[in-house]
């Protein structure tokens, strides 16, 4: 009987533990408000809370969310038909005047930076508490695509408020996979199941997003067995974690691109010369840098040396561009030929907790950089202190990653033409400015036909690449371990979705 009801106990412990997942995230989490910062670690813990009107699958593909279905009007408006019986996390139904307080929302965020993915809507229509017609002022192909980045807050429990509401959760009502139950700053989210997720109540009780962005304890903390899933496996140890026997893997290319910006606005009156904004001089930086070597050899395969700034599988990838070769002697001709026959010093600056070996990278840059003159001397800091830096623009050369499931919209929020009417420019931190690129933009986004649109996006790649807007440097391999007999499907996105997450 004794040995019985151990056993029992022993089997209902183990069940407990197994409806409880911990997954380390590799950012700090810096607001639990849908509708304030675009940061990828704050959009992550979103997706656990909070839907959209239109979702992305593991393959960067555009699918139904809350909404079942959207269509084209005529040329300025959409239709969009609501999923029905959904319900927030408070009991309260999800319905159309939901999806218009939230687009009004990103606009009235101080700050906030989502208002990109609105911008266009100029009116909305309500015909039934289904149905939401959204217009614009000009044809615009990209409606659903942006309202992928607009999460649904429930109009009841966010009517005033602010920010740190979220973080506290007093406004933290979605209706996604899981309830929010708390957000320890620095340390932790906690969120709790939602048996009544229209998508199926996922398979875990309990989930502990921590936050760990150091690579090392991250993983110290999987092996030991504190963790039962981390993102962003440190490269350096992917063979060591492939060799243990308790532990399993998930890889794919990512959509994020690492690349460089450079400031090619006018210097100031009686200040010397930008460099950046001779075309020779971003192209001689470009030949400089060895992408297979920091592929090869910093990122141990985990990487491919990048000539988009979308990675090879996205919409609108320009497939006849190739990466700069690695030609030292070829750069320093250019920057001679451009006046720089000494080269030039200049601050490369760099996350240091953000991308995968970002730090490293950004050494070993201004190691190859030296060879051809040009004096790089190194800054890196976290990237809750980097963000803010670059957004005001006081970095020079700086590194950046991005992901999209575009290339066009990829180009709208990195080299077009700031323009916060038409949402342009969110984060061209360099200046660049071609109107080449801003009328292929407008060209691509006033077409719906995606048949149409894409010759569009390639060209303006093309375009933006060959001006050498910023230096692309390689899309990551995103990679995910996780104790077995557990399993995730990977994603383009990089996103770690605790519902995503299998076990027998």
């Amino acid at each position: 009987m004794l040995r019985a009801l151990l056993a029992a106990t022993a089997l209902w412990i183990s069940a407990a533990h197994a409806a409880e997942l911990r997954i380390g995230i590799a950012a700090d989490v810096t607001s639990m408000d849908p509708h304030f910062l675009n940061l990828a670690p704050n959009v992550n813990v979103c997706w656990h809370v909070f839907d959209a009107l239109t979702h992305v699958d593991e393959n960067a593909r555009l699918v139904p969310g809350l909404a079942v279905s959207w269509r084209t009007l005529d040329p300025l408006t959409w239709e969009f038909r609501l999923r029905r019986g959904v319900r927030f996390h408070d009991g309260s139904e999800f319905t159309a005047a939901d999806v218009a307080f939230s687009i009004e929302r990103t606009q009235a965020v101080p700050n906030g930076q989502m208002r990109t993915f609105t911008q266009r809507i100029v009116a909305k229509d309500i015909p039934d508490p289904y149905t939401i017609r959204l217009k614009t002022s000009t044809p615009y192909a990209m409606v659903p695509y942006d309202l992928d980045s607009v999460f649904i807050v429930s109009r009841k429990a966010a009517a005033s408020a602010r920010p740190e509401d979220f973080d506290s959760g007093k406004a933290m009502v979605g209706t996604g996979p899981f309830r929010f139950v708390r957000f320890a700053r620095g340390d932790r989210v906690e969120l709790a199941r939602n048996d009544a997720y229209w998508g199926g109540a996922p398979a875990w009780d309990k989930v502990t997003l921590r936050i760990v962005p150091g690579d090392p304890a991250r993983l110290a903390a999987l092996l030991a067995g504190d963790l039962d899933l981390i993102e962003q496996v440190p490269t350096a140890d992917l063979a060591r974690v492939r060799a243990d026997a308790r532990l399993a893997t998930a890889q794919k290319v990512s959509w994020r691109t690492i690349f460089f910006h450079l400031d090619q606005r006018e210097p100031a009156p009686g200040a010397a010369r930008n460099p950046f904004r001779d075309l020779r001089v971003r192209r001689a930086l470009s030949m400089a840098i060895d992408r297979q070597a920091i592929a090869a050899r910093l990122m141990d395969g985990a990487a491919l040396p990048a000539s988009n700034l979308v990675s090879p599988p996205v919409f609108g990838y320009a497939a006849d561009l190739k990466p700069d070769a690695y030609d030292p002697e070829g750069a320093k001709r250019l920057l001679a030929q451009a006046g720089y026959p000494d080269g030039f010093a200049t601050t490369l600056s760099a996350p240091n907790n953000r991308y995968v070996n970002d730090e490293q990278i950004a050494q070993a840059v201004a190691q190859m950089l030296a060879r051809v003159g040009v004096r790089a001397r190194v800054e890196t800091m976290p990237m809750n202190v980097y963000l803010p830096k670059g957004s005001r623009r006081e970095l020079s050369f700086a590194m950046l990653g991005w992901g999209s499931f575009s290339g066009d919209l990829a180009l709208r929020a990195l080299v077009a033409t700031a323009n916060p009417q038409k949402g342009f420019g969110a984060f061209n931190w360099s200046g660049y400015s071609n109107p080449k690129v801003d009328a292929l933009l407008d060209r691509a986004f006033a077409t719906v036909d995606d048949k149409a649109r894409e010759p569009l996006a390639r060209e303006a790649m093309r375009v933006a690449m060959r001006d050498v807007a910023v230096i692309p440097l390689h899309h990551q391999v995103a990679t995910w371990a996780m104790q077995k007999p557990l399993s995730y499907a990977p994603r383009t996105d990089e996103f770690t979705l605790a519902r995503d997450v299998r076990r027998p």
